[in-house]
């Protein structure tokens, strides 16, 4: 969510800030805009509600300025338009600010400022940030002195950045706490600052990723660090590992449908480098735990949100089952305010697809503060995750662009799978002979998950019917709880419909109430040890005419009798089951939203980057 883009160079600085923000468009956004310094000037600034797109068809005559900000906005403050888009501005339209996170005391430091005479012109909690800048110049301090003055007054988490006609070769960047990144980028002959590293690719050959209460002072040919309370700091760049294309849909409709195609390939990268064939083992590069250390874990406590805690739901079936270690599954968001019991014997996992979760990280933040080794499995190399944590296990499923995940989803899964064999090898509690049958059966898992896939006409059908549903119930048991989570939020997500999940054992104590002939209920039914329960489950819904679509394994004649509708998938091992039935039901989503008329890739209110809470 929000993201931000700065250029400080010799080209005019629009065409780059502009095609920095395209790239961050995958992180959602409701309004954009871009100022641009050009000295002797005024501040440049177009913005509006909408897309990146209707800001660019503004930007005519365009600045000539070579130093220019830019921000895609996600509503907190105000409803999207133009005057709540960033940048904002001060009274005299020298100062320029794109800010994301949220001033908690605006309100008291608005007031005051109005009382002072300050003007606002949004609804906005940023705006306070430029007003306190011009009330710094104004008593005589120095741009960089005014900013750091402002950063002292607010409260909560933020990464700013601020230009000033007066100064038109700096742009000030401040990262506060945990609302997103704030990336450097050196370039040949030009500095780049963004709240994500996509936005740098193909410009940026080294970046440097400020820590919480870092400020960057960024010109054409260098960057100067300091804290917030003004110490000169050194900061080491890191070598950009990537290239210059972006991400592009190609042949499919929307990223969506194209990454959740990619998945076979995507799982395939999360293997690769993981499994000696040869030995039966799995081994994980740089993983700084010693045998001896690991032995001493007494729990491992997986966190997550949303997708990620769904993931991390079917990873502790797999951690108990596989590594025989205690487990427990928390929402990040609720046990960073718990004041758990953890020490240094309780080892952290947090399933993170960015990497920039503001409560994963204000969490891991506190647990690592107890001294509770962290483990970050992730997708975005470099995020704040990721150097937060003690060891990465990368899902390695490339950019993924729709909003509503899908390949970091069961990428996150077979990590944890994994990792669950890992530690089992490792403590000496998961037999031989079991880890080979694990293995075996994982490298089989591309393949199963390709056979899911070609169900996709099928499901485009059921989708038709499915589509004018206005409430819509999932169900599973077992392992297949999480999926049927997972399945439900998916399609709250992209098509907008009601949609409850829950455990099949919980029919009787309230969702019953629910089901009539106008109710959907989707079975995650396939043949495991849970298969004779669900079948109940399913006769329950029927016996109240409400329609079913059953997740039902290949050739499983009982279910395409009882159920309105079967989407069938291969038959799986049941650890691996949450990953191959994630599949047909993201695409049951796909095709309902599709149906529906929906912006599958950018759905309504949601954003790929949760940096506020």
């Amino acid at each position: 969510m929000c993201g931000i883009a700065g250029y400080c160079g010799y080209d005019p600085a629009l065409p780059h800030v502009v095609e920095m923000l395209r790239r961050l468009e995958y992180r959602g956004y409701d309004s954009a805009g871009v100022a641009v310094v050009e000295p002797g000037r005024p501040l440049y600034i177009r913005k509006d509600a909408g897309k990146l797109g209707i800001v660019a068809e503004q930007c005519w005559p365009a600045s000539e300025g070579t130093l220019g900000i830019g921000h895609t906005r996600w509503a907190t403050h105000g409803k999207p338009t133009m005057e709540n888009s960033h940048p904002h501005t001060d009274c005299t339209q020298n100062v320029a600010v794109c800010h994301n996170g949220i001033v908690e005391n605006h309100g008291a430091l608005r007031q005051r400022l109005m009382e002072s005479g300050h003007v606002f012109r949004s609804e906005t909690d940023t705006e306070v940030i430029p007003h306190l800048v011009e009330e710094g110049l104004a008593a005589g301090a120095t741009f960089e002195e005014a900013v750091r003055s402002a950063v002292d007054q607010i409260t909560g988490a933020h990464a700013i950045v601020a230009v000033d006609t007066r100064n038109p070769d700096e742009i000030i960047g401040v990262r506060i706490g945990h609302a997103g990144g704030l990336v450097v980028g050196y370039g040949d002959d030009a500095m780049y600052l963004a709240s994500d590293l996509p936005a740098l690719m193909g410009h940026a050959k080294s970046v440097v990723h400020l820590n919480d209460r870092e400020m960057a002072v960024v010109s054409r040919k260098k960057t100067r660090f300091t804290t917030v309370d003004g110490l000169e700091v050194e900061r080491k760049h890191q070598k950009v590992i990537g290239n210059a294309c972006s991400p592009t849909n190609g042949k499919f409709p929307h990223y969506m449908l194209k990454e959740i195609m990619e998945q076979p390939q995507s799982l395939h990268n999360a293997l690769r480098g993981r499994v000696d064939v040869k030995r039966q083992t799995v081994e994980l590069e740089g993983f700084p735990f010693s045998q001896e250390r690991v032995s001493q874990f007494k729990r491992v406590v997986l966190l997550g949100m949303g997708t990620s805690y769904h993931a991390a739901m079917a990873g502790r079936y797999m951690m108990e089952s596989v590594a025989r270690i205690p487990c427990q599954v928390e929402n990040a968001s609720e046990f960073r305010y718990m004041d758990p019991v953890v020490d240094s014997d309780t080892l952290i996992v947090a399933v993170t697809q960015s990497g920039e979760t503001v409560d994963s990280l204000a969490a891991l933040e506190s647990l690592g503060a107890k001294g509770a080794p962290l483990i970050v499995i992730c997708n975005v190399p470099g995020s704040e995750a990721t150097r937060v944590a003690d060891y990465t296990m990368s899902i390695n499923a490339g950019p993924e662009i729709g909003v509503a995940s899908t390949k970091t989803a069961t990428g996150s899964m077979l990590c944890l799978y994994l990792l669950s064999i890992y530690l089992g090898q490792t403590r000496g509690t998961l037999p031989v002979s079991k880890r080979r049958l694990l293995l075996n059966e994982v490298m089989h898992l591309p393949n199963l998950v390709g056979q899911a896939l070609q169900t996709s006409e099928h499901i485009r059908e059921v989708a038709r019917r499915f589509s004018l549903a206005s409430n819509v119930l999932v169900m599973g048991r077992g392992i297949s709880t999480p999926t049927a989570l997972e399945g439900a939020l998916k399609i709250k997500e992209i098509s907008y419909i009601h949609a409850e999940g829950y455990a099949a054992g919980e029919m009787k104590h309230g969702p019953i109430a629910l089901i009539d002939r106008h109710t959907i209920t989707v079975a995650v039914a396939l043949k495991d040890q849970m298969y004779q329960k669900m079948l109940g489950n399913v006769s329950e819904v029927r016996a109240r005419e409400g329609k079913v679509v059953a997740l039902a394994t290949k050739g499983d004649d009982v279910l395409a009798h009882d159920a309105t509708d079967v989407i069938e998938i291969p038959s799986v091992p049941y650890l691996l089951s949450p990953i191959v039935a994630a599949v047909p039901l993201q695409l049951l989503a796909y095709e309902v939203a599709v149906a529906r008329g929906n912006p599958v890739d950018m759905p309504r209110n949601l954003a790929k980057t949760v940096t506020v809470e």
